[in-house]
């Protein structure tokens, strides 16, 4: 990667790129085509890695040493931009910040693939950190997509995103209502399941099918599913543990884990034949 030239550095709050960078960290794009902010060299890499164009990368004036030139090869952006230090933490939101930023546009969405799996739905799941993480899990267990009801967390906010490390670029997602979710899953040939802790029907969730095209339900941390969500379910599954319950990220995952070792097993049990 060539040296880049910045310029000068940026010195004013109300300039328009910090402005504009200050716009996107504030957690409220969520459509495709409007700009969210990133930060952190990693996080910004794993969005070049997904092939995502950037708009506008920011480096906080003494931390031009955060490009490396091997990390950084071949890529691009439409503006490279420097900022005085105390213009630079006054845009972004932690508290200790790397030194790098960039706005980029919301991608289109993905669509599922032709065989569907397992999607995880997500129904009113409000803390950031549950929701990146569920992405998170649905990439590394092999989730088709993520569904999130409008009521969920954004799962293109700073905080979301984080918590992905990155999978939210990668992992097929939509927001719609509950009911929009529902058909098109449906439409897709999956059975619902939906995560609670007991009721009648509820089986352990070794004892479910997860083979087949499914979606997996996950509810509010507090509140669980709502009855609309369990009467659109077709039964319920379970984790059996020594304590009441699990939160949101940790049943979600657990759940996808199950769902992939029973694809594998099957897949074993198929080759063995």
């Amino acid at each position: 990667m060539d040296p880049i030239d910045f310029g000068a550095p940026i010195t004013s709050r109300t300039n328009a790129r910090v402005k504009a960078l200050r716009a996107a960290l504030s957690g409220k794009a969520r459509k495709p085509g409007e700009y969210i902010g990133i930060e952190g060299s990693t996080l910004i890499l794993e969005a070049l890695r997904s092939g995502l164009p950037l708009d506008t990368v920011f480096v906080r004036e003494g931390s031009e040493g955060a490009l490396d030139p091997r990390a950084w090869q071949g890529a691009e952006a439409e503006a490279w931009v420097i900022l005085s230090k105390d213009v630079f933490d006054s845009a972004v939101e932690t508290e200790t910040p790397q030194g790098i930023a960039a706005t980029m546009a919301i991608p289109p969405l993905r669509p599922l693939p032709e065989r569907v799996g397992t999607v995880l739905l997500l129904e009113n799941v409000q803390d950031p950190g549950n929701v990146g993480t569920l992405i998170r899990s649905g990439e590394a267990f092999g989730a088709s997509a993520v569904f999130l009801t409008n009521d969920c967390a954004n799962a293109w906010s700073p905080k979301v995103l984080r918590a992905s490390a990155g999978s939210a670029f990668r992992v097929p997602m939509l927001r719609a209502s509950l009911g929009e979710l529902t058909i098109t899953l449906r439409e897709h040939g999956c059975g619902l399941l939906g995560a609670v802790a007991h009721g009648d029907g509820v089986v352990a969730v070794q004892e479910a099918d997860l083979t087949q095209a499914c979606a997996v339900l996950i509810g509010n941390e507090g509140a669980g599913l709502s009855q609309q969500a369990i009467s659109a379910c077709d039964g319920g599954i379970t984790i059996p543990c020594e304590i009441e319950s699990l939160n949101a990220a940790m049943a979600g995952s657990t759940i996808l884990y199950e769902a992939m070792r029973q694809r594998l097993a099957a897949v074993k049990r198929g080759s063995s034949r």
